[in-house]
């Protein structure tokens, strides 16, 4: 008998999403920002005989040969890509093919993906021998569910990078720890890997370095930790190594994290990232008010000033992005300029402005159904396709105070932060700020002519923006090689995002305005949840409309 074919499927994220970057990709050379990195470590999890293929959806075409090659389907991801997954799962099954699913989303709605013959939810190191067994003792439907939070991650293996075509990207990724120790009421991390982080072993983490530099890659890693800093203790022991590992290999890579606000506060663990050379972190600020910040339980937000902490993380070496949310319920009208003052005052070229949006089994969903305020479907996916998109989509719930106050707000955060003088003023300020001792902002020569025809690209689609882009961007770079020349590699590297942002924005505010007009006319309703899917579910066709021309 021969081996299983297994044909992992990483499912389209929603066109419309700020998180996209098309056009930025598309500078660069690549198709898209990050690679499916669950998908590829489940593939290296499954038997060393195992026949396994990858299609990235949003890099790749998937055929009807490609599925007709698998014996077995595997699929799922993160809310943003649930109306594709279902999409998927419906062109295998009508096709034959036994369907598996895992992933965030469907551990936290796995009612949504109720047709698929197999559903492994949660963590899955210690499920997949138990799906295995299964399905080489000939069962072909069944629901395996971790125990919550109890994963040993010390034994995740190395990810099949080999799977990836690394040039689609333009970064690849890896992780260190799960979990955070706060308590976000509108936050689902906790709920899927609980609130003790726990970390790989440092041996583990290198080995994953040492596979991408197998490969041959070069350039920009994503530690994809939702809290890099939960775990200070065990990451200021991991961090000495990844400085001396970086030092042996000639530091092949910058990188990049997501953390909260008080690593702001250890100096200590500032210099050993700058020495690791990270670069960009994006921290989740939310909200300039401090009680709308107590209530929303994010206190280590509280009893300082944000744009402090992000000017120490600054100089330190470090450029962050920001996270902002409109919607929470005790906002008053007009939270729209603080929101825009504190972006501006710390300095954060990239704010990700959303809308309150309730996901799936937080705190928060919980509590709007408790009150009756949150929208029936909430976690299933409508008819548009466009479930678990902040920006277009948020506010899935009724708001307390009027839907077209909150809207309005949103709708000055957007229309203020991205214009180009904005965008680039703060990036300027940042960047003028960074503090960049060695390794941060070296040039190595093997990067030079990949840097150089980056910078050409980038260049040159400024240029034919004309106006005040040109003009602002052109300034930025006068301004940093007079300056802080150490600090032209990361600045250009954000402003490269602009050639998202700047339309992204544009898309954005004609779809809140066109919201803002049916709220005001009466003709605005919940968007209907599709509670069945039929088998021809079409395919999402949202990218013209997303602002990718």
């Amino acid at each position: 008998m021969r081996p299983t074919r297994a044909l992992m499927v990483h499912p389209r994220f929603n066109p419309g999403s700020f998180w996209n970057y098309s056009r930025a990709c598309e500078v660069v050379g690549a198709k898209y920002p990050a690679p499916p990195l669950g998908l590829i470590t489940v593939a290296a999890m499954l038997p060393p005989d195992w026949e396994v293929r990858l299609v990235d959806r949003n890099t790749t075409e998937l055929t009807d040969a490609d599925i007709a090659w698998a014996d077995l389907v595997m699929t799922g991801g993160m809310l943003p890509q649930q109306y594709d997954a279902l999409h998927v799962i419906a062109w295998a099954q009508r096709l034959g093919k036994t369907v598996v699913v895992g992933g965030p989303d469907p551990t936290s709605s796995p009612h949504a993906y109720a047709r698929a013959d197999f559903l492994v939810l949660g963590e899955v190191e210690g499920l997949m021998p138990r799906f295995i067994a299964a399905w080489e003792a000939g069962e072909r439907r069944g629901r395996f569910t971790a125990e919550k939070f109890k994963a040993d991650i010390t034994t995740t293996p190395v990810p099949r990078y080999d799977l990836l075509n690394l040039s689609d990207y333009t970064n690849l990724s890896l992780q260190f720890s799960r979990g955070c120790p706060f308590t976000c009421e509108f936050c689902d991390i906790i709920e899927l890997y609980g609130r003790v982080p726990r970390t790989k072993a440092t041996a583990q983490v290198l080995a994953e370095l040492d596979a991408l530099l197998a490969r041959g890659y070069r350039g920009h890693v994503d530690f994809v930790d939702d809290n890099l800093v939960g775990n200070k203790k065990a990451l200021k022991a991991f961090l000495p190594e990844l400085i001396a590992w970086q030092e042996r290999n000639g530091h092949p890579f910058e990188f990049s994290t997501e953390a909260s606000i008080n690593l702001a506060d250890d100096p200590d663990l500032l210099e050993l990232l700058r020495r690791a050379n990270f670069f960009l972190v994006f921290i989740g600020i939310e909200s300039p008010n401090p009680e709308t910040l107590r209530l929303m339980q994010k206190k280590q937000n509280t009893r300082r000033s944000i744009p402090d902490s992000v000017h120490r993380v600054q100089r330190a070496g470090i450029l962050v992005i920001g996270g902002f949310i409109v919607g929470f319920d005790d906002e008053a009208t007009g939270v729209a300029d603080g929101i825009v003052r504190l972006i501006e005052d710390a300095a954060i070229p990239v704010a990700m402005a959303g809308l309150l949006y309730a996901l799936p089994n937080t705190q928060l969903s919980r509590r709007l159904e408790r009150e009756g305020r949150l929208h029936s479907g909430g976690d299933v996916v409508n008819s548009k396709g466009l479930l678990g998109d902040q920006c277009t989509s948020g506010l899935n719930f009724d708001t307390k105070r009027p839907r077209e106050e909150v809207l309005q707000d949103y709708r000055q955060v957007v229309a203020r932060a991205y214009t180009p003088e904005a965008f680039f003023g703060r990036l300027r300020r940042a960047g003028l700020n960074l503090g960049m001792k060695p390794p941060a902002g070296r040039v190595a020569l093997r990067d030079l002519p990949r840097d150089a025809i980056r910078f050409a690209r980038l260049a040159l689609a400024f240029q034919r923006e004309g106006g005040a882009v040109r003009r602002e961007f052109w300034r930025t770079i006068r301004a940093l090689l007079r300056h802080n020349p150490r600090a032209l590699k990361p600045v250009i590297t954000l402003a490269a995002l602009y050639t998202h942002l700047g339309p992204f924005s544009g898309y954005v505010l004609d779809v809140i305005d066109r919201q803002i007009e049916d709220v005001a006319t009466g003709r605005w309703q919940p968007p209907v949840p599709v509670p069945v899917l039929p088998d021809d579910l079409p395919e999402p066709a949202l990218a013209q409309a997303a602002g990718r021309g």
